[in-house]
């Protein structure tokens, strides 16, 4: 185990850069399975997920190589259509592989994936999806086995704006025989960028980042290069980060746009913030103002920034009310954040944050990657020392998070037991 030690009351000040997306490189190495050859992606995370998913690939018979930034993948003409327990357990995401698996290989067995614990996320949608194109379903001993002699495009409806569920039948549309339409699919700018990279592929992908995508299936699709979209959640965490303590930071390498929501409610809280073209700067305010809002799927606020603003508002003077609409244990987090004095009260969807003069530094756990970040917010704006332990689930979304934050002032340090 490892934990961070923070000693808080430092405002951050100062300039850090943001890296690629973790929610877009991980589906970018799933679509690299469509096709045999050497594939780069660039402006790539140093995160635990890409070693995970590097894992993935590997067992599968690819060779990756993982650099400082990039990565380099090799396909190989057959690769092994399974994803055992051992390596998906601890990553949603890879149950992505899943489309680009049974349109190469008319085959597929994947255990039920992992990840962080927010509650039921049920993959129906992906399967409907996907059996709507011709795919087959088994669930055998905790692995989904999926069967298709002829995958066929198909119009499908999407009853939620679900990612995954949009980018495996995505995947999996783009050699597929004939045309394929995902209505009401989900619209993040991570898709977007998976479209961008199948384009490359040789995919013909229209219509992403909108409610409608359109997929002509191709023969076939071939290795290609990409470099990899800003990680919004990265930029948004800094930019409240420097909220949180009243600091003054500017994110670079980043799209303001895709924090359009988010930076509009920082605004509310009293954040003074300025935008430009491919950076941001927030100053954070003495006290912040009390601020309401509720998650929702892209364009609406992320539910991957929620944990970072509830602890902005658990300092805040007033009482802020969120509604969670994703995920049904996404509070928990907010257990160690009243352990660290912050006054929230919940029931069902819904919180209730009354703002506190201050936080006071203690022993707290990181429950999934976003709480742990949450955490060490707070912990940078509490009194005294904050231990945030079972640090792991940070490394499985932020690059070089402790090293960022000590170039804006912060005093942090990793302890490894």
């Amino acid at each position: 185990m490892s934990s961070l030690v923070i000693e808080g009351g430092r405002p951050l000040r100062g300039a850090v850069g943001v890296v690629g997306a973790k929610n877009a490189v991980l589906k970018e190495m799933a679509a690299m399975l469509l096709a045999p050859g050497r594939y780069r992606l660039f402006n790539v995370p140093k995160i635990l997920d890409v070693d995970l998913m590097g894992r993935v690939l590997s067992h599968m018979g690819a060779h990756v190589e993982i650099g400082e930034g990039e990565l380099s993948v090799v396909i190989p003409a057959k690769v092994t259509p399974t994803a055992p327990i051992e390596l998906v357990r601890t990553m949603r995401a890879s149950i992505v592989v899943l489309g680009p698996l049974v349109a190469r290989c008319g085959e597929a067995r994947v255990a039920l994936p992992g990840g962080d614990d927010l509650g039921a996320r049920p993959i129906d949608i992906h399967m409907g999806g996907l059996e709507q194109m011709g795919v087959e379903f088994d669930l055998v001993h905790g692995e989904l086995i999926a069967r298709c002699e002829r995958l066929v495009g198909a119009e499908i409806e999407l009853k939620f704006p679900s990612v995954g569920a949009t980018e495996n039948v995505l995947l999996a549309a783009c050699v597929a025989e004939g045309e394929t339409s995902i209505i009401n699919a989900a619209r993040e700018p991570e898709i977007e960028d998976l479209a961008d990279f199948l384009n490359a592929m040789g995919a013909r992908v229209s219509g992403a980042g909108s409610a409608i995508i359109h997929v002509e299936g191709v023969e076939s699709l071939h290795s290609a290069d990409h470099s990899v979209v800003p990680d919004r959640l990265e930029a948004g965490t800094f930019a409240v980060g420097a909220a949180i303590t009243g600091g003054d930071v500017t994110v670079t390498a980043c799209n303001p746009p895709h924090l359009r929501v988010e930076l509009k409610k920082l605004e509310e809280a009293g954040c003074r913030v300025e935008r430009g073209e491919g950076w941001l700067r927030v100053v954070g305010p003495e006290k912040p103002r009390p601020v309401d809002f509720a998650t929702l799927p892209y364009p609406g606020f992320h539910t991957d920034m929620q944990p970072q603003m509830v602890a902005l508002l658990s300092v805040a003077d007033g009482t802020s009310v969120v509604t969670e609409n994703l995920y049904d244990a996404r509070f928990r987090y907010m257990g160690e954040l009243a352990r660290m004095g912050a006054d929230i009260s919940t029931e069902w969807q819904h919180a209730v944050i009354r703002g506190v003069k201050e936080l006071s530094g203690c022993q707290v756990l990181a429950h999934d990657i976003r709480a742990g970040a949450a955490l060490v917010l707070a912990g940078l704006r509490a009194e005294g020392v904050t231990v945030v332990g079972d640090c792991e689930h940070i490394d499985r979304g932020y690059d070089h998070f402790v090293e960022k934050l000590e170039s804006l002032g912060a005093e942090i340090e990793r302890r490894d037991t």
